[in-house]
């Protein structure tokens, strides 16, 4: 976050010798920021976690937010797509 506005989200993944992060930002940000942010996120949650590491290898993506979905939302699409393939069907066939 940055003045109430979200930049990204970061996924961390701690391994035997290295921690992996894949950093995902919303805007593109000047090399110099990008570097801040990774120092800080170094700082604020792969050091304070305790493990010890040979390194931080970070993946850094820019996109956007396509949507949120879990089994309860992948369901009510599912049931959408159906009933709209249902449809064409039925349209194919009578035309």
């Amino acid at each position: 976050m940055q003045v109430g506005t979200r930049l990204g989200v970061v996924d961390l993944h701690f391994t035997a010798t290295n921690v992996r992060a894949t950093l995902i930002l919303e805007r593109e940000m000047e090399r110099e920021d990008l570097v801040k942010l990774i120092e800080q996120i170094d700082e604020d949650l792969v050091l304070s976690a305790d493990i010890p590491r040979d390194d931080l290898l970070v993946s850094v993506y820019v996109g956007k937010d396509a949507g949120f979905f879990n089994d309860e939302t992948l369901a009510e699409e599912t049931d959408f797509l159906d009933d709209e393939d249902d449809e064409e069907d039925d349209e194919f066939i009578e035309g």
